[in-house]
């Protein structure tokens, strides 16, 4: 006789939820159907916008009144979840569900240090007081924090942001689930702090027998970690079946289409004569805490060089911690440096002050990685993307026009400027970010991680959109992220970093075909489905 099947850890059947009246389209999610069993990954892929996290927030029971559950149930390991928002599901938060939000930063308290907030989720759930450290430390270790120690006393601003996400994940991970739901967990990641996380959740479902519900839009993931896929658009599931089987078949256009998207081809270096844009020269910059016995010192930045030509584009790569955003912060004149210089079309603003820096800072414009953090809750949309202008002397009426334009480039309905950020998903909440940086048609875009929180079909619109301004504004971009895909379709040129230092530099494609040090060619192996992804 086989055996018998194990029951299911998750059921959701017939899931539908509304939404407000005035949104884009009638129902949030419809007629959703999801099974996941025992130690089995469902991957869950889709554009920004398409359901996914409405999905992970019914299953939490963390669905805001505005989107009312219409019909259909969730049940987990066999019963049904209670009515959302009921304080029953304080007894599931924890050992029976947990969950990974995308947005890493925003979930953890900026004024408590990491061990207490770990702490407190076992305090909660009765864990006595001489085990709760231990387990917090343990958990630390697990999620490959380099200094367990050290992230246990830090605050979260002390830390990178691979880092805070990793600290989320060990506060999801702390009461070992039945159910784990991801949504997007190593979208902030580096390429092989991403492999990492993946293998330390494999590791959990082979050493637990942990269901997982992994929302993602980057395919490569996918092709790694999934055992089944649904791909959802606008609201309802458009495929389903083993991740083999949509992988190498996929039977839908709109399937077709992620896995084509998903294949960022190379951009060919193109030769240039204009003049430097940005010259930095041996910058180094050394961050130090405490006084007199407990002063610390962090080399984030050491003696970096690099130049960048008029209308192209730097990608700045590395794990976290390398000094990507240090290296940014320095460029932006937020950070002063400790030596070095920084030349901007031929003068040095390495010390400007005053009107001078006011000047420069209007010439170049930056993208954050954290979308939420950068945007006023109290500002409508439109508002947030022609602030810009109008501080600049634009008249109201003409800023918001151009905002309205830029907005529907980046792939927004006109509908999206009278709402408010918390009402988007985050990757929608990115390309806000995007609009409002490109709104003022910068000579120099610095976009750390500027493309990180957005679905790969997204993505190519957004990179098509920073080749198109290029050509048009002239603009040059140092672009900073941890996906090697997004940096061999944008960038000419490329700076890998390790430990606040660059390692290798050159033509994207001659250091991507051809890397010369090792640690280059780490990166390139460890990019999640390097070796397995099939594209249809």
């Amino acid at each position: 006789m086989p055996a018998p099947s194990p029951s299911p850890v998750l059921t959701v059947r017939d899931l539908t939820i509304g939404l407000p009246s005035g949104a884009d389209r009638e129902l949030a999610v419809a007629d959703i159907d999801l099974t996941i069993a025992p130690g089995e990954t469902l991957c869950l892929v889709g554009e920004s916008g398409s359901g996914k996290s409405v999905v992970a927030q019914a299953i939490m029971g963390m669905l805001a009144p505005v989107l009312p559950m219409t019909s259909g149930t969730i049940a987990l390991q066999g019963t049904q979840n209670p009515p959302q928002r009921s304080a029953a599901y304080n007894a599931l938060r924890g050992p029976r569900v947990a969950m990974v939000f995308q947005d890493a930063v925003s979930s953890l308290n900026p004024i408590q240090r990491i061990g207490r907030q770990l702490e407190e989720i076992l305090q909660v759930h009765g864990v006595p007081r001489q085990e709760r450290r231990k387990r917090v430390m343990d958990m630390l270790a697990a999620v490959l924090l380099p200094d367990p120690e050290r992230a246990y006393r830090s605050y979260p601003h002390e830390m990178s942001g691979g880092q805070a996400q990793r600290v989320v994940i060990a506060g999801a991970l702390l009461l070992n689930p039945a159910l784990l739901i991801a949504d997007e967990p190593t979208t902030a990641l580096d390429v092989t702090t991403q492999a990492e996380i993946l293998e330390l959740i494999e590791k959990l479902k082979a050493d637990f027998n942990t269901a997982v519900l992994f929302i993602t839009h980057d395919f490569g993931v996918v092709a790694d970690i999934a055992d089944h896929v649904v791909v959802m658009k606008d609201g309802r599931i458009v495929e389903a079946g083993s991740a083999s089987a949509v992988l190498k078949n996929p039977q839908h256009g709109y399937t077709k289409r992620l896995l084509r998207a998903a294949a960022l081809d190379t951009r060919a270096p193109t030769a240039s004569d204009e003049d430097f844009i940005l010259d930095v020269r041996d910058l180094s910059l050394t961050y130090r805490r405490g006084m007199f016995f407990n002063r610390t010192e962090v080399a984030a930045v050491r003696d970096v060089t690099f130049a960048l030509r008029k209308g192209q584009t730097l990608a700045v790569v590395g794990e976290s911690g390398s000094g990507k955003s240090s290296l940014a912060k320095c460029l932006l004149r937020l950070q002063d440096v400790d030596s070095g210089r920084i030349l901007f079309k031929g003068q040095d603003v390495t010390t400007l002050q005053g009107v001078g820096l006011r000047k420069f800072r209007s010439k170049v414009q930056v993208v954050l990685q954290d979308p939420f953090g950068a945007l006023d809750p109290r500002f409508k949309t439109i508002d947030a993307v022609a602030e810009g202008p109008i501080i600049h002397g634009m008249p109201k009426s003409e800023a918001r026009a151009r905002a309205m334009d830029m907005l529907e480039l980046v792939g927004l309905t006109p509908q999206a400027g009278e709402r408010y950020p918390q009402e988007f998903s985050g990757g929608q909440r990115q390309r806000i970010c995007i609009a409002r940086a490109l709104v003022l048609e910068p000579e120099l875009l610095i976009a750390d991680e500027a493309v990180s929180a957005l679905d790969v079909s997204i993505q190519v619109q957004i990179l098509d959109l920073f080749a198109d301004l290029q050509k048009r504004l002239g603009f040059s971009m140092v672009f900073i992220t941890h996906d090697l895909h997004v940096a061999a379709a944008i960038s000419d040129e490329v700076l890998v970093m390790q430990h606040g230092r660059v390692v290798e530099q050159g033509a994207t494609a001659d250091v991507f075909a051809n890397p010369q040090k090792p640690y280059t060619s780490d990166l390139l192996q460890a990019a999640p489905g390097q070796k397995r992804l099939l594209v249809a």
